[in-house]
């Protein structure tokens, strides 16, 4: 149950508004986003979970875009047709039925009719992020008797789309842990993740953030109940979900100090007793 509550407020917030007007259409009223305006109109709303789509020229009635089943349970994909006769026989041969596709078609008619108009297509741009950090960590999925805190570094690469104000991110990420006198366990681990900014300010931001994959390389020394000494070293491929959270405080024009809980939890390995401790600090730029 805590780590429920603790996976809500990670995700909590997530809002986008959209601009909505209500339209009724063939006696049917409905709330619709206009995702472009024109020349020809692109509008779209979800109904019971499913995504539908209209489009409205000058002068004409709001027209659904519709991709039905026949008998046989194949599309009959009417979009099509339609889009063709509203676009002066403009090919849409290969026009998916997806939101993405129909913006970039409307969109392109739109910019070919008026020269007045303003693209609503924006080209994303890839950025990237380096970054080096070192904290404390008691390795919490690791049995650990005595809680030791050991030392961490790590270093990781950090991907995003180069809005503004960009809140999802993905990382690739590498650290080490450290051994101690009581606590013979150290590891290399490389990771895959993924970033939420529920807070993202121009100044600061604050994540929540899941380790979706991780390898880890690892080496331990050991006695038995009867005082034998062993050392043990291996490699293990885990899909974890370790959910962590923290704060990039920018400082400069291209650069921001970290600070990290990096891992709270996860839903697919337990916790060996200890409470979480992995907290690091660190900075990063942007390449």
């Amino acid at each position: 149950m805590k780590n429920l509550f603790l996976l809500a407020l990670l995700f909590f917030a997530f809002q986008i508004n959209y601009s909505q007007e209500n339209y009724t259409i063939n006696g049917e009223t409905l709330e619709l986003k206009k995702e472009i305006d024109g020349e020809l109109d692109l509008l779209w709303t979800i109904n019971e979970g499913k995504y539908r789509y209209f489009v409205k020229s000058d002068g004409n009635p709001i027209v659904e875009l519709k991709n039905s089943r026949d008998e046989n349970k194949i599309f009959k994909e009417e979009y099509k047709t339609t889009l063709s006769e509203l676009t002066d026989g403009n090919s849409t041969e290969s026009l998916k039925f997806r939101l993405y596709d129909l913006i970039a078609y409307v969109d392109a008619f739109n910019v070919l009719k008026d020269s007045t108009y303003t693209t609503s297509v924006k080209k994303s741009k890839i950025g990237f992020r380096l970054g080096l950090f070192s904290g404390l960590t008691n390795n919490p999925f690791v049995e650990n008797s005595k809680n030791s805190k050991v030392l961490l570094i790590g270093g990781e690469i950090e991907i995003f789309e180069a809005d503004s104000l960009p809140r999802h991110s993905g990382f690739l990420q590498g650290r080490h842990t450290f051994d101690a006198e009581d606590f013979k366990y150290s590891t290399n681990e490389a990771a895959l993740g993924y970033r939420y900014r529920f807070i993202n300010k121009s100044r600061y931001s604050i994540y929540g953030q899941v380790k979706l994959a991780t390898v880890n390389i690892s080496s331990s020394n050991y006695a038995d109940s009867e005082g034998e000494k062993y050392y043990k070293k291996g490699t293990s491929f885990d899909a974890p979900f370790i959910f962590g959270i923290g704060s990039d405080i920018k400082i400069g024009e291209n650069g921001y100090i970290t600070l990290a809980y990096g891992e709270l939890f996860a839903l697919f390995i337990d916790n060996q007793g200890n409470f979480s401790t992995d907290f690091s600090v660190g900075y990063k730029f942007n390449l």
